[in-house]
């Protein structure tokens, strides 16, 4: 299924994206116009052509997406990678009810690629341990993931 291209998200990205994700998130760097990359893991689709994304209210990706909104996410899901384009902009700089300083981003899909290298298929999807404690990060967790959820932010 290598170089499969979709206009919005595929049935099995969707539900992958309704919980914690691992993914990869690139912007343009602000300042030099490199591209600039950063690990995620909260973040949700809103429906087939629309996810948010939380972030650090002083993360960089911040100043990225208000200087150029193109984005792209990169996600391990269905035994596949796909890379996930589109525009962001930023809909909330904080979040009600999250203890953390989180800001949330929007973002508009203009296509969805499968970009799995030929003959292959991801065995282990990549997992990940948080390394602070671990009753307040399941708490933070929650509350973010349910922010992400609300129709109005």
């Amino acid at each position: 299924m290598a170089n499969r291209n979709e206009p919005c998200l595929i049935p099995e990205l969707f539900e992958a994206l309704q919980k914690e994700q691992l993914a990869f998130f690139s912007t343009v760097d602000a300042e030099t116009g490199a591209p600039f990359m950063n690990a995620v893991s909260w973040v949700y689709a809103l429906n087939d052509e629309t996810l948010r994304i939380a972030v650090d209210s002083r993360s960089k990706i911040i100043d990225n997406i208000v200087e150029n909104p193109l984005v792209s996410l990169a996600v391990f899901a269905a035994q596949s990678t796909y890379t996930i384009s589109g525009t962001a902009r930023l809909v909330s700089s904080q979040l009600k009810d999250v203890p953390l300083k989180a800001s949330v981003i929007e973002m508009t899909i203009a296509g969805v690629r499968d970009v799995m290298f030929y003959g292959s298929k991801i065995a282990v999807e990549p997992s990940y341990e948080k390394t602070y404690d671990l009753q307040a990060a399941q708490k933070l967790d929650a509350q973010i993931m349910e922010a992400l959820k609300r129709e109005k932010i």
